[in-house]
């Protein structure tokens, strides 16, 4: 067995501290990507409302002329149902 001497010890403790450092550099990297994934799904989650409300506004526009087509077969005689 190899003696164990200050000078091994210094370069396995070395060794170990440049894993360190490269262990903290890419939890770093990942750390900014992880948040430019979450500004991206913000982004994301932001449009999605707005698509919501306008597809929300699309069919209380379709509500409207629906209920005024309504009112205006009534009016004709063109259905047999009473307009809304």
């Amino acid at each position: 067995m190899a003696a164990v001497t200050n000078e091994l010890m210094y370069e396995v403790l070395k060794a170990i501290q440049q894993r360190l450092t490269n262990m903290e550099m890419k939890l770093s990297e990942n750390d900014g990507r992880m948040h430019t994934l979450a500004v991206r799904m913000e982004g994301m989650r932001t449009e999605l409302g707005a698509a919501h409300s306008g597809i929300e506004n699309i069919y209380l526009s379709l509500t409207h002329v629906d209920g005024r087509l309504s009112r205006i077969e009534k009016r004709l005689d063109l259905v047999h149902e009473p307009a809304e």
